[in-house]
């Protein structure tokens, strides 16, 4: 595709939801281009699938315009919008076996047999279900469930595929197993897709772009690697794990240099940049930034932490250090050796892992 501008598919503008006299959605405003896959990622309540809905034509906007190729469907009914849905709970019909439920919606909408049964084994290989047709699907796993879902969803060519929370029931490593399996087919099938999710695991592995939600207002949207290597406010950087913020006022700018009650701070952060002499700021300390330096290092003047090791977690490939400096401020860093927990422990931070917050 080059560098050539991807015109959008679907364009949700302003979108406004009311309910119970409480404005829930207020004012939503994205794109989804062909091929992409836009995750909607946030905590409950966040307005996800509410937006979802929206967009199905489940629910009608109090405000805002839903369009699909530059034109309005506000007004289209459901089946008219051509969209593929597909819930956490699969809706499987228990008494059907795995074909008749992937074949279902094509035989309402009067298909011949012969292109329904074709559609149908294309769907069931995509997913990797063809040798399981005529199986039943309550001798199906969660797993291949989840999958014959997707075909169903998959089956009648939609223009727009929706999954909502679609691994939601399924364990850590079967989720994780499946988000990489979905990430290849709509990949494959180029279909533009949305994806609501409150896991950031599961959206970063999914998603070509993220549109981030709190209590209805988008929040933040990106590249998955923008927004974790460039998160806006100290409620996008708590929501995506990172836990160490410090208060920093600029003392000097070039090289930035920030005074916060632990000593200096330098950051190459290019966002800091903007902020001038005397202004306050938060800073987020990257847990991967920092290495351990000798305590009696009398170098270790800018950009360091001393404090006492409180908890140890193996994580596979390194261990998750939390540890208390002062009185109460807990930091949480990786590290590849393993301390002991109550050692003593100086840390030294690289400037481009210190990033200053909004």
């Amino acid at each position: 595709m080059g560098m050539e501008r991807i015109a959008a598919m679907l364009e949700i503008k302003n979108i406004q939801k009311i309910y119970e006299h409480q404005l829930l959605l207020k004012g939503i405003s994205f794109q989804v281009k062909q091929g992409e896959t836009v995750c909607l990622l946030g905590p409950s309540g966040s307005g996800k699938s509410t937006l979802l809905r929206i967009i199905a034509g489940l629910e009608y906007p109090d405000g805002g315009d839903i369009l699909w190729e530059g034109q309005k469907i506000n007004s289209v009914p459901v089946h008219k919008r051509q969209f593929g849905l597909m819930f956490q709970d699969y809706a499987l019909f228990p008494h059907r076996n795995v074909a008749d439920n992937v074949a279902f919606g094509l035989r309402m909408q009067g298909l011949k047999k012969e292109e329904i049964e074709e559609r149908v084994r294309t769907a069931l290989k995509q997913v990797g279900m063809e040798a399981f047709a005529h199986r039943r699907v309550t001798d199906l796993s969660g797993g291949e469930q989840q999958r014959v879902a997707l075909a169903r969803a998959l089956v009648p060519r939609p223009r727009l595929l929706m999954l909502d929370e679609p691994l939601g029931a399924l364990d850590r490593a079967l989720r994780e197993q499946l988000t990489g399996e979905i990430r290849s087919l709509l990949h494959h099938t180029e279909i533009p897709a949305i994806y609501v999710t409150h896991d950031q695991e599961e959206a970063f592995t999914v998603a070509d772009s993220l549109v981030l939600l709190s209590d209805g207002r988008v929040i933040q949207m990106g590249a998955p690697d923008e927004i974790y290597n460039n998160p806006g406010s100290r409620w996008v950087a708590n929501f995506l794990g990172m836990k160490n913020f410090l208060k920093g006022k600029v003392i000097s700018q070039h090289p930035l240099t920030l005074e916060t009650r632990y000593g200096m701070m330098k950051s190459s952060y290019s966002r800091c940049g903007n902020l001038g002499v005397g202004e306050e700021t938060e800073l987020l300390l990257r847990s991967s930034g920092a290495r351990v330096v000798p305590l009696e290092d009398a170098n270790c003047g800018t950009n360091c932490l001393e404090g006492v090791v409180e908890d140890v977690v193996f994580q596979g490939e390194n261990y998750r250090v939390i540890i208390v400096c002062g009185e109460k401020d807990h930091f949480q860093i990786n590290l590849e050796n393993r301390p002991d927990v109550g050692d003593r422990i100086r840390l030294e931070f690289e400037a481009e892992s210190i990033l200053c917050l909004e």
